[in-house]
C-alpha cells in the first residue's frame, strides 16, 4: 500500500480512512469491529469518527476494538467536536468550554491518551477563531491532540485560520475534510488551491455520493429500505437529483468496461483527484469494506481523467453536499 502524508506533518496515512459514522447503527457493535479489525489487517491505519456519531457511541466501538485487539498504537486516530452532545446551552459548538469538555469526553470513549487528529467539524462563524484555536494549541501542549484540522468550511474561513495561527503562534491546522465527489466538485474552485499552496490534507467525506454513485438509487424506482436517504430524511434526499441518477448510470458503464464496480470506479477518481490525501469511507457491511479495499492499490488512469470532466466539468456540481452546512448560499436545482 502506497501511504500519503497528512499534509506537512510527515504523518503517513493509508489512501483511505475509515469513517465510522454508521458504528454501531446501523452496522451491529460486532460487524462494526469486524470491519475494524479487516481494514487494519488490509493496511489502512486512519479512523476517522466524531463525537455526535449515535451520540458518542461510534467513538466507544472504536476504542473498544483497539483496545481489544491492541493495535491502537499502529492507527492515525481522528475524531471531531462541534456538534450538540446534551441539551444544555454550552454542549455544542466551538468555545473552549465545550471544545476541552468535548476532548476529556472523547479520550474517555475511546480509551485513549490522545487523539492523533483532532477536528472542528464545522465553522463557528459568530465566535472569534481565535477562541477556538487557543483551546486547540492548549489541548496539543497539554500531549492530549497531536494535529488539528477542521470540516466543511469555506476556503476564506480556513485562510483566516491559518493567518491567526501564524499571528499567535499557535497551533495551525494540518487538513481540511470537505464533502467531494463526481457530483459536487466545488472544491476545486477555491478550498484544492488553498489546501495545496499551504501543505493541508484534503479528506473527502461522501466520495461515493452517499451511494448515489454506486448504483444505490435506480432512475426509476423507489428509495431502497435501510439506504441512508430513509435514515437522514430531506438532507440526503435533496441531494438523488435526476442528473445525479444519470451520471451514475454513466459511472456505472464506465466502471463495466475497466471490469470493475461502479463504487470502485467513482472511489478511485476521488482517491487519486489532485491535493486529495485519503478520502473517508463509511461502509455499512464487510461487503462494502471489500469493495472499497479493491481499488486502494490501483491508479487511475490519466486517459480516463477527461472522460469524468464531461460528465460533471470541474469546479460544479449537479448535486448539493454542502447542504448540511449553513455558510454555503447556493443550492442546486435541476
Amino acid at each position: 500500500m502506497e501511504y500519503r502524508s497528512l499534509g506537512r506533518t510527515g504523518v503517513m496515512v493509508s489512501p483511505l480512512c475509515l469513517g465510522a459514522m454508521n458504528f454501531p447503527s446501523p452496522t451491529s457493535e460486532e460487524e462494526s469491529i469486524t470491519i475494524i479489525n479487516r481494514a487494519l489487517e488490509s493496511g489502512i491505519n486512519f479512523i476517522d469518527t466524531a463525537n455526535v456519531y449515535n451520540r458518542g457511541e461510534s467513538e466507544r466501538v472504536v476504542g473498544h476494538a483497539l483496545k481489544e485487539n491492541g493495535k491502537r498504537d499502529e492507527v492515525v486516530l481522528a475524531t471531531k467536536v462541534y456538534g450538540e452532545m446534551g441539551s444544555l446551552p454550552n454542549d455544542k459548538g466551538v468555545s473552549r468550554y465545550h471544545i476541552i469538555k468535548s476532548c476529556e469526553d472523547s479520550l474517555r470513549r475511546l480509551q485513549t491518551d490522545r487523539i492523533d487528529l483532532y477536528q472542528l467539524h464545522r465553522p463557528g462563524l459568530t465566535v472569534p477563531q481565535d477562541e477556538t484555536l487557543r483551546a486547540f494549541d492548549d489541548l496539543i501542549h497539554s500531549g492530549k491532540v497531536r494535529y488539528i484540522g477542521c470540516s466543511t468550511h469555506p476556503a476564506w474561513f480556513v485562510m483566516e485560520a491559518l493567518a491567526i495561527s501564524e499571528h499567535y503562534g499557535l497551533s495551525r491546522y494540518v487538513s481540511e475534510q470537505p464533502p467531494y465527489n463526481l457530483l459536487d466538485r466545488r472544491i476545486e474552485n477555491e478550498l484544492v488551491p488553498l489546501c495545496q499552496k499551504y501543505g493541508l490534507a484534503i479528506l473527502p467525506w461522501s466520495p461515493l455520493a452517499g451511494g448515489i454513485l454506486a448504483g444505490r438509487y435506480p432512475m426509476d424506482g423507489e428509495i431502497p429500505e435501510g439506504s441512508r436517504a430513509t435514515r437522514f430524511g430531506t438532507m440526503f434526499t435533496d441531494r438523488i437529483t435526476n442528473k445525479a441518477k444519470e451520471i451514475a448510470v454513466k459511472v456505472a458503464t464506465m466502471a463495466k468496461e475497466r471490469g470493475i464496480t461502479a463504487s470502485q470506479l467513482a472511489l478511485l477518481w476521488a482517491k487519486d483527484q489532485p491535493g486529495v490525501t485519503s478520502p473517508i469511507i463509511g461502509p455499512r457491511t464487510l461487503a462494502h469494506l471489500e469493495d472499497a479495499l479493491g481499488i486502494v492499490d490501483k491508479k487511475l488512469d490519466d486517459a480516463d481523467r477527461p472522460l469524468f470532466d464531461t460528465l460533471v466539468h470541474p469546479g460544479n456540481a449537479v448535486a448539493d453536499f454542502h447542504n448540511s452546512n449553513e455558510w454555503m448560499k447556493a443550492r442546486i436545482t435541476e
